[in-house]
């Protein structure tokens, strides 16, 4: 059980005593997908959902590798340790440090200024200096072996302001990161500032380094500041796009295909709507993708890319019995009869029990299924009790259908559209991914549910339901209380009253399932009323029992 549902448990017994009102508890929405839109949400609104462009590069990777190697353009600084060897005339080896003034000092030769000598040159400037001294028979070898760690202070938006530790060879991207990276609503991504003495020494961008990998080359001395700026100009692309992200900008407008060039539209999309943010009045702009290179986007404009294109063909699978092709590409506007003409029915096929699954009925399914399971959580919740004993007996009952509930959620739809009783099913139109299930001939009954014997028999012409029943094993509760759902392979179904089971009035079909559906062992009449409808509308939908 998720966590949400754990805290809502720990009061339930406080607020059974309180009697607290139905409506104190407000049903949640169920979240917004991530390309959508809906017509009556801001531009400001979108923005504030979506992640800046780059942030996802503050992962703590950079910070957990400092670079301690040197490149041939490091400059020699205050506190890098140099290895020196000599040898003929004079023998020495050993480390120098690099002092404050800048040098180290030569062995009989005396202080050598190296600050500032690039590391590709440092060899040549200790073996000139020696040879001043000893004019011949010494050898010298200088390579820079350590560098002194460095302090650097980071500031501006970023998460964590600080001091930081690292080497003067670290890339600016250790300390933002060690920092927590830029804050993505409030810093830039375009203006980073090291700062030297209080004047900038240096500027990073750094879309430079996520789309091309460019990160100048400098090193950084202790006491540098970098700086993140407050963000410039910022505008949201979403939709059918690889980056749906903010992307930032230095000017006041830009060019829509710049920003649709960092966001790379996907290849079907073929249309942007543009929200404008910035002008007196909301306004929409709706622009073909080809048409909308060098189209202006201000400041907290919000570009939609989507694919608006007319069906021409659809695609439909057939499964199940039949000796054609699964996949059928038919015209947009095709009716079920049209396909049906086309498939060639094998031998055992069931041509009167013809199944239609539509993606579209399953959303639907699932979130009728989805509001129902949130009612029956606000009515378990806000359940008054009128005595401690009964507050604590209503705990545990709460207890045991939050449970239920939580199963129930993760229960998928199948998206049956049912078929049976309708005037003409030859002129049903056909949708894209719809799936046609052709079902073998059967001679079986299935029983599912609370008997004790949940088994599949051999269909008997004439027999009842509560024979069938009774064949599984039989009621594993009264009868009296029970509800039994039949279900017809064509989709169709019926409530099966108590007084029914054994009547023949109730027609039985090859391949039909019984549904013996669980008692609900509760005294409040709402919670137990919306259980047994969430009882019916998983068997309905899932061909699922789903007990408490």
């Amino acid at each position: 059980m998720n966590k949400p549902v754990e805290a809502l448990k720990a009061g339930l017994a406080a607020l059974a005593l309180m009697g607290v009102s139905s409506g104190v508890f407000a049903q949640a929405a169920p979240p917004l997908a991530q390309n959508a839109q809906p017509v009556n949400e801001s531009a400001n609104e979108v923005i504030d959902r979506q992640e800046a462009f780059g942030n996802w590069i503050f992962g703590g990777q950079f910070a957990n590798q400092s670079f301690v190697g040197f490149n041939p353009s490091y400059e020699i600084a205050v506190g890098d340790k140099i290895s020196l060897k000599m040898w003929g005339g004079f023998e020495f080896t050993g480390d120098l440090i690099v002092d404050a003034q800048g040098n180290v000092f030569l062995p009989e030769v005396g202080p050598v200024e190296v600050q500032g000598v690039r590391n590709e040159d440092l060899n040549e400037v200790v073996t000139e200096a020696v040879k001043r001294v000893f004019k011949k028979n010494v050898g010298v070898y200088a390579s820079l072996d350590g560098a002194e760690p460095v302090k650097i202070f980071v500031t501006g938006f970023v998460d964590q302001p600080g001091l930081y530790a690292g080497h003067a060879s670290d890339s600016v991207l250790f300390f933002l990161d060690q920092a927590g990276g830029v804050d993505q609503r409030r810093g830039s991504f375009l203006e980073i500032k090291v700062l030297r003495g209080g004047q900038v020494y240096r500027t990073v961008n750094l879309y430079d380094f996520i789309l091309t990998g460019v990160m100048p080359v400098f090193q950084l001395s202790d006491g540098d500041t970098i700086v993140v700026a407050p963000v410039k100009a910022q505008a949201g692309v979403l939709g059918d796009v690889q980056n749906r992200n903010l992307f930032e900008f230095a000017t006041n407008t830009v060019e829509a295909g710049k920003l649709l060039g960092l966001a790379r539209p996907q290849p079907q999309a073929t249309h942007v709507r543009i929200s404008r943010n910035s002008q007196a009045k909301s306004e929409v702009e709706y622009i073909p993708l080809s048409e909308a290179a060098e189209v202006p986007v201000f400041p907290g404009d919000v570009l939609h890319v989507m694919s608006d294109k007319t069906n021409g063909t659809i695609s439909v699978r057939v499964e199940g019995e039949t000796d054609s092709a699964r996949e059928f590409i038919l015209p947009y506007g095709a009716k079920l009869g049209d396909l049906i003409a086309q498939i060639d029915f094998g031998q055992n096929a069931q041509r009167d029990a013809i199944q239609l699954m539509r993606k579209s009925v399953k959303l639907r399914q699932k979130e009728m299924l989805d509001a129902q399971l949130r009612a029956l959580e606000s009515s378990v919740l806000t359940a008054r009790s009128n005595t401690a004993k009964e507050a604590e007996l209503r705990k545990s009952e709460a207890e045991l259908i939050l449970k239920w509930v939580e199963r129930a959620r993760n229960v998928e739809p199948n998206g049956q559209v049912a078929l049976a009783g309708a005037s003409s099913v030859n002129d049903i139109l056909l949708e894209p991914g719809d799936v046609i299930r052709i079902p073998r001939t059967s001679k079986l009954v299935m029983v599912h549910g609370d008997v004790l014997f949940p088994s599949a028999m051999a269909f008997q012409d004439g027999r009842t339901v509560e024979e069938y029943i009774e064949q599984a094993g039989g009621f594993t509760q009264s009868r009296r209380n029970t509800n039994v759902l039949l279900l017809h392979r064509d989709g169709s179904f019926q409530k099966v009253k108590s007084g029914d089971l054994d009547s023949r009035r109730v027609q039985m079909r090859p391949g039909d399932e019984i549904f013996v559906l669980p008692r609900v062992a509760t005294k409040h009449i709402q919670i137990a009323s919306d259980i047994i409808s969430i009882f019916y509308q998983l068997a309905l939908s899932a061909g699922v029992v789903l007990r408490l």
